[in-house]
């Protein structure tokens, strides 16, 4: 059975447009990507957890506030390259996401040192307009952003 992420893509109208939120991942592998290297705020979850409690309890330890109140919208699947199944729903919501706060991971750093360092598991979280976001998001969740309501 494949793993399986699920994720909340929250995104707002400005002036005719949509811009939606997304988390850069934190940690030494992708301190100097950008393009192609964000992603929807999103989390693994096992077969016992509905795709929709674990997007929201992922949404609250990467960004360290409450999910926004608004109509869900399921934006179905997508598999990644390694093939992991990720479901995304989104929500309309105007947000600040200037004091998010994530959790944290450790691991070995620098490899083979031995010295375990704890990491966030987003570094930054923004706001971006739909064409900058599709050059920000990885390629394979880029469907989520053509299936939101509204693009224009």
């Amino acid at each position: 059975m494949p793993r399986r992420s699920a994720g909340l893509l929250i995104y707002r109208r400005v002036s005719g447009s949509v811009d939606v939120v997304l988390a850069h991942p934190g940690g030494p592998f992708w301190a100097k990507k950008d393009a192609g290297a964000w992603s929807i705020p999103k989390g693994e979850y096992e077969s016992d957890e509905l795709a929709l409690d674990a997007a929201r309890r992922e949404f609250t330890e990467e960004l360290g506030m409450p999910v926004p109140d608004g109509t869900v919208i399921d934006l179905g699947e997508i598999t990644q390259k390694g093939g992991k199944v990720v479901t995304a729903f989104a929500i309309e919501a105007d947000l600040d996401v200037s004091d998010t706060v994530s959790n944290t991971f450790e691991m070995v750093w620098p490899p083979r040192s031995g010295v375990m360092k704890s990491f966030p598991e987003v570094d930054r979280v923004e706001w971006f307009p739909l064409d900058v976001a599709r050059e920000k998001i990885l390629a394979a969740q880029q469907p989520f952003l053509d299936r939101l309501p509204d693009q224009g």
